[in-house]
C-alpha cells in the first residue's frame, strides 16, 4: 500500500554552501514536488537553499507554505511570494507546525538547524508522536558520515535496528520520494523504538 503524500516538509540550509550540487538539488526538489502535485512546507526564508527550493517550486506552479519565527523574519529574510506564510513565536512552534502540515520529511544539505529539525522529526516518529518517514537527500555524499554514524549507533546498541526503517536515503529527489511513498512505517506500537 502506498503512502499518500500531499505535502512534504523540506529542511535545508539558510546558506547555499560551496558545492554547486546543493543548489542544483534544491532546484530539482522544488520543481519535482510541484510537478508531482506535492506541496512544499519549509522554513519560510528567502535566502540560501531555503529560498532556492521555494523559488523553484513556485516557478513550477507549486504550493509553498513557509513557517518562520518572528525573531528570524529579518535574519532569514522572509520570502514575500509564498502561497502562505505563517509567522510563529519561536522555533519549537515552527518545527511543530511544519511537521503538522506535512505527510513526510526530506532533509537536504544544511547546518545545525537542519540537523536539529531532522533528528526531532526522527525522534517524534520513534516515540510514535507521528508516523512520518524521514527522507535524507544525500547530495554529493553530504550525508555519508551521518548515515554511517546512524548505522554505527545501531551496531553498538544505542539505536534499535527497527529505527533504521524511519529513514529513506537517496541521491535524487525522485528516489527519496519513491521510498517515502512505498516504504511501510516500521514501528508497530508505541514505545517500540525506545
Amino acid at each position: 500500500m502506498a503512502n499518500e503524500i500531499k505535502r512534504v516538509v523540506v529542511y535545508c540550509g539558510a546558506n547555499v554552501g560551496n558545492n554547486p550540487a546543493y543548489e542544483a538539488a534544491a532546484v530539482s526538489v522544488g520543481r519535482t514536488l510541484a510537478e508531482q502535485g506535492i506541496g512544499l512546507v519549509y522554513g519560510g526564508g528567502g535566502v540560501g537553499l531555503m529560498g532556492v527550493v521555494a523559488d523553484a517550486a513556485l516557478a513550477a506552479g507549486g504550493e509553498v507554505i513557509g513557517v518562520i519565527p518572528e525573531a528570524l523574519k529579518a535574519l532569514e529574510v522572509e520570502h514575500k511570494g509564498l502561497t502562505d506564510l505563517h509567522v510563529v513565536p519561536d522555533m519549537h512552534s515552527r518545527k511543530a507546525m511544519m511537521l503538522g502540515l506535512a505527510d513526510a520529511v526530506i532533509a537536504m544539505p544544511g547546518g545545525f538547524g537542519t540537523m536539529d529539525e531532522l533528528f526531532e522529526a526522527l525522534t517524534w516518529s520513534q516515540l510514535d508522536y507521528h508516523r512520518k518517514l524521514c527522507g535524507v537527500l544525500n547530495v554529493a555524499g553530504y550525508y555519508d558520515h551521518l548515515l554511517a554514524w546512524i548505522a554505527h549507533s545501531v551496531d553498538v546498541g544505542l539505536v534499535k535496528s527497527a529505527n533504521l526503517g524511519l529513514i529513506v536515503a537517496g541521491t535524487t529527489v525522485e528516489e527519496v520520494l519513491d521510498g517515502l511513498r512505498s516504504k511501510p512505517f516500521p514501528l508497530e506500537k508505541k514505545g517500540m523504538g525506545r
